[in-house]
């Protein structure tokens, strides 16, 4: 027999509990105060970079310009190849234990003043502002019956939100493709197809995270989210509202004092409630949702300061602060990881710094393993493989050495331009007497005209009959 549903019993034992919440849209209001402000400096730190930085010139070519058919990648005065891979490895490490790092001393600092979700929504709600106006304002016209005024409105700005997200994907495809190049191919109608579909996927990619889905990318899609209190203790600096003082909470008039009414200081205003733009209550304790953008703070502050109370009522702490135990947030653990992530900082930049620019790979001409000319020398044939990777041309002169008397024929000394590879083939003659096993290591060493400081060698085997 089914079971019904009561009053005692709401739910049947047919019904399946669901396994998210029905999403309500999430109307943040403005904060304003310290932190919003660094939040706010941030953002525009970050999109000015990623919007301007393609448009910078360097040396006659985009300052930033990751050339993947030509296997180039240009980072201003920089210029890395594939075989520089080991580069990329490092910045990943060093991403990993700044994570790591910067979760341990201050919680989700990343989320909420970094991350590009966060940095593109916040753009998308000053658009949304922009158009349909302040949170009341918004709450009152979804509201609303459906009318023209609406229909201008909300189209607007989802209008709004399309010209910024395809500047999004424009600019996101200008760091592969020269961006002048890509725009004039956007005029004349021209794009290629990999081209018009990386700017259209960049684009609504942008659109739907940063204006449909937004915080629900934070609670349900990263996985930051999951795993951050693995890096979490109790000196963790975290955003909590501190309920000892605040409890219990309730409305009351400025003048009145709290304590004489048995209050806290909490009036119940729930303006933290609102500033939250992933809908959180901060006075419900730290929850996984949290971003950590400090809004709750500064518009905490802001009534504290209207009440006349002391600010900090919400603010950055430590579980061990809150409960009266003394706080140390200078621990061990930060020291390890910040030794850590400035021994892989000063690492990759001495890498990057003392990197050599030329590259060779010696082939043995494996046709004959040797052969001996009319003179009684013992030759063999080698193809140099050359890679300049500077940013201009250089001559190379060609030194070997490892056999007494060694001595170097068809060859004169080449040039390179940035940038290319060059193949040649040289000979390497050697006297027979002088040849006592019957595979010996050489060495070519490669020496730029120009700049004596960039060099680099490269061993081989020379192959010839044993004659002792």
């Amino acid at each position: 027999m089914k079971a019904v549903a009561t009053k005692a019993n709401p739910t049947s034992i047919d019904e399946e509990p669901s396994l998210y919440a029905r999403h309500k849209k999430i109307y943040p209001r403005i904060a304003f105060g310290f932190f919003s402000r660094l939040k706010a400096l941030s953002g525009v730190i970050l999109l000015g970079m990623y919007y301007l930085f393609p448009w910078f010139q360097w040396d006659n070519r985009q300052a930033v310009l990751f050339d993947l058919p030509g296997r180039q990648f240009h980072v201003f005065g920089l210029t890395f190849w594939p075989q520089d891979f080991i580069y990329l490895a490092f910045l990943l490490i060093i991403a990993g234990m700044s994570l790591f790092f910067f979760t341990t001393l201050a919680g989700r600092l990343w989320c909420g003043f970094a991350c590009p979700q966060t940095i593109w929504t916040d753009s998308f709600l000053w658009l949304e502002r922009l158009a349909e106006g302040n949170r009341s304002q918004q709450i009152k016209l979804d509201q609303a019956p459906f009318t023209l005024r609406k229909f201008r409105i909300k189209t607007t700005k989802h209008l709004l939100w399309l010209t910024f997200a395809l500047w999004t994907g424009f600019t996101f495809v200008g760091y592969f493709t020269p961006i002048r190049e890509l725009g004039q191919s956007v005029i004349s109608l021209s794009l290629g197809g990999w081209e018009t579909f990386w700017l259209l996927f960049y684009s609504f990619a942008t659109y739907g995270n940063a204006g449909w889905l937004r915080e629900q990318i934070c609670t349900y899609m990263c996985p930051y989210a999951r795993f951050q209190s693995a890096m979490f203790d109790k000196e963790t600096l975290i955003i909590a509202y501190d309920e000892n003082r605040g409890e219990p909470r309730g409305a009351r008039k400025r003048k009145i004092d709290p304590k004489a009414q048995g209050l806290g200081d909490c009036i119940n205003c729930t303006m933290c409630v609102q500033v939250c733009p992933v809908g959180i209550d901060i006075r419900n304790g730290l929850q996984y949702q949290c971003i950590s953008c400090s809004a709750c703070i500064d518009a905490c502050d802001e009534i504290m300061d209207k009440m006349n109370y002391p600010r900090g009522l919400v603010r950055y702490t430590t579980e061990n602060s809150l409960k009266g135990i003394p706080t140390q947030v200078l621990r061990p653990r930060i020291f390890v990881y910040g030794g850590i992530l400035l021994a892989l900082f000063i690492g990759l930049i001495y890498a990057i710094s003392n990197r050599v620019l030329i590259q060779v790979d010696v082939i043995r001409d494996r046709n004959s393993l040797f052969r001996e000319t009319a003179t009684g020398l013992i030759e063999n044939v080698y193809t140099l493989n050359m890679m300049n990777m500077d940013n201009k041309p250089h001559r190379y002169e060609i030194i070997v050495s490892g056999i007494a008397g060694l001595q170097l024929a068809k060859y004169q000394p080449v040039v390179i331009n940035a940038g290319t590879v060059e193949d040649i083939s040289v000979s390497l003659l050697a006297n027979r007497a002088n040849l006592i096993k019957p595979s010996m290591e050489v060495t070519f060493q490669l020496v730029a005209t120009d700049d004596p400081q960039l060099t680099v060698t490269e061993p081989a085997r020379f192959l010839g009959p044993v004659t002792h």
